[in-house]
């Protein structure tokens, strides 16, 4: 067999056989990695890369030790999920570098991280200054993680006590002018909703890049053209809109009658979708 020939199906077969031993190994971002793990992603590449290329002339050599650097792994990290003694001896542990809002000079030595190291990172997360973070670890990934003080945190829903609607993940219902009908039965939609909301538009199919419906409903659009500009339809917002349409009716049809019983009964009716407005104000308007 010709030399190059033999390389060339040594490549293949090898990558092949990293590329599912990786797969095996989990997925890791490699910003997320420790140092042993990207230390041993790297001698595996190599590795692969030497019996490719007959530099290690042995073949069924280079595959032991290539299983030694795939399997070791998996094993230390079996037995890292069963104890939290070997996950530390084997991943690292974390370190505290700021706490209550102090810096942690001896700890930042022990990780030799330099303070303006840690700045760096702390401007990584929107920290600019140290005086608004109340506590910040040093992850065995090499990333600086921050809780910043209470007065200095971003005011939520929550902090002020409001409630909001639930947020389910937008489906893609429209891809290159085709209609994906599997996104669109998730949603409980068909064809003749999609075709509405287009016509109302004034915008054909074929001219759909991608659409996608969030979770209130609302279908958001972005054509081939464009030039085009579209206002984006707001489920929400017409729903309150009509509601509040009734309500006014109800008012109305309470003041312009003269019997009594109707009377009372639009009022007590104008009254309920007033209180329904209230509640659903935060969902529809927020």
């Amino acid at each position: 067999m010709k030399e190059w020939m033999e390389i060339l199906i040594r490549s293949l077969g090898l990558f092949f056989l990293a590329f599912f031993f990786v797969r095996i190994m989990g997925k890791k971002h490699p910003g997320k990695m420790s140092t042993f793990q990207l230390v041993n992603y790297i001698v595996i590449a190599i590795l692969t890369a030497l019996i490719a290329a007959k530099v290690i002339p042995s073949f069924r050599l280079g595959l032991v030790a290539l299983a030694v650097w795939i399997f070791m792994p998996m094993l230390m990290d079996f037995l890292a999920i069963k104890s939290k003694i070997l996950h530390g001896l084997i991943h690292g542990k974390e370190t505290v570098v700021i706490k209550k809002g102090k810096i942690m000079e001896e700890n930042l030595k022990k990780a030799k991280l330099t303070g303006e190291e840690l700045i760096r990172e702390l401007r990584a997360k929107n920290a600019f200054s140290l005086a608004d973070v109340e506590f910040a670890v040093l992850e065995n990934t090499g990333e600086v993680n921050v809780v910043m003080k209470n007065d200095k945190k971003p005011v939520t829903a929550h902090d002020l006590g409001q409630k909001v609607a639930p947020q389910t993940e937008p489906q893609t219902i429209i891809l290159d002018g085709n209609i994906l009908y599997d996104a669109l039965n998730n949603f409980g939609l068909n064809e003749g909703w999609v075709k509405t909301q287009l016509k109302g538009m004034g915008v054909d199919l074929t001219n759909v890049f991608i659409g996608q419906v969030d979770s209130s409903g609302d279908l958001y659009i972005d054509l081939f053209d464009d030039m085009i500009q579209l206002p984006q339809p707001t489920v929400k917002e017409m729903l309150y809109a009509s509601i509040e349409k009734s309500q006014a009716d109800f008012m109305k049809y309470a003041l312009e009658t003269k019997d009594e019983k109707a009377k009372k009964m639009y009022a007590d009716n104008a009254r309920k979708l007033e209180t329904l407005m209230k509640e659903l104000e935060t969902y529809l308007l927020h």
